[in-house]
């Protein structure tokens, strides 16, 4: 049998030319890492579903932030559970809130980038992203309190605000009361193409945010009058395209593993920075098929995170960050 001349084995024979022809890889730049302040608690408490994260106090904030600035991780994207909640979600956008005073915090004692989750699903009794009405979940009133809930973080030093609840017109009307109060400087990095996905299950209970049902609103049907369906296609394409012209700074696709396809669409498509989320149930996954033994968690790891980058992101939302920092400093 005659051989073509061409024999692509020669660019893998080695470790070393192995690491000198790959056209993608991981840096520490890649990452932003989720944190978890929470109301009512005095120390840390591991996230069950989520092993290796953890629910900080206010006062235990240092630990986790030093951790980031000593392995070299850009920024965080924090989230706050409030110990009290009610119907419009008061608790997001108050000055003294958990998210607004641990922003202070975070500014205060670290040089980190600040994105904050702006949302109002774990701020709310029913935790759904808006207010409710008889038509299910009232779009346009929501906007005026997630303007609000961006405005106070702004206040509390946020350098990105981040809105999630894929509502009509939530860039527009955050862009607009940013500048409006004086914040043209913070940015806003949209959720635009935020997926209905069954991945979501550990965060929902990290973040004490999974939807009830409302008797007699059955036009909710969970989160799917809001969230994109996962058979969409050309869809998160228009939503950023929205969020663009709206003013987004950075667009984000979430979940990240199971829509590579859209990532690869949206950075052929749009000059933006996208970042992608990796998110609780993707990271779940194979921690807990890591600890069965059927894959190695390391490599694991590296394989998705590289295969979200190569797709087109460029940066990775992850709970694996600082694991993943570690192993880069190791080789």
């Amino acid at each position: 049998m005659r051989f073509s001349k061409t024999r692509l084995r020669r660019l893998r024979k080695g470790k070393n030319v192995r690491r000198l022809t790959r056209n993608v890889s991981l840096s520490k730049d890649d990452f932003l890492y989720p944190i978890f302040v929470k109301e009512g608690i005095e120390e840390k408490r591991e996230i069950e579903g989520l092993p290796g994260q953890f629910h900080y106090p206010l006062d235990g904030l240092e630990e986790v932030l030093s951790k980031c600035e000593e392995l070299g991780i850009p920024g965080v994207l924090l989230f706050g559970i409030p110990r009290e909640k009610d119907e419009k979600g008061s608790e997001a956008f108050d000055s003294e809130g958990i998210v607004q005073r641990a922003g202070r915090k975070i500014k205060k004692s670290s040089e980190l980038t600040l994105f904050t989750d702006t949302c109002l699903c774990q701020y709310t009794s029913h935790g759904h992203c808006g207010v409710l009405s008889e038509g299910g979940l009232d779009n346009d009133k929501s906007l005026k309190i997630l303007k609000k809930v961006a405005i106070s973080q702004a206040e509390a030093g946020a350098d990105y605000v981040s809105p999630s609840a894929m509502l009509d017109g939530q860039v527009k009307s955050i862009r607009k009361g940013l500048d409006e109060e004086g914040y043209g400087s913070v940015g806003v990095m949209s959720y635009s193409a935020k997926f209905n996905s069954s991945f979501y299950g550990p965060f929902r209970a990290a973040a004490e945010s999974a939807p009830k049902k409302i008797e007699g609103s059955s036009k909710l049907d969970g989160r799917k009058t809001y969230q994109m369906s996962y058979g969409a296609s050309d869809q998160p394409l228009r939503e950023i395209s929205l969020d663009m012209r709206e003013g987004a700074d950075i667009v984000m696709v979430k979940p990240a593993l199971p829509y590579l396809d859209i990532i690869r669409r949206a950075s052929e498509s749009f000059d933006i920075p996208i970042s992608a989320y990796q998110v609780s149930g993707e990271y779940a996954m194979i921690k807990e098929a890591s600890r069965s033994g059927v894959i190695d968690e390391k490599d694991a790891f590296l394989e998705s995170l590289v295969s979200i980058k190569r797709a087109g992101a460029n940066f990775i939302i992850t709970y694996a960050a600082l694991d993943v920092a570690r192993w880069l400093d190791e080789s």
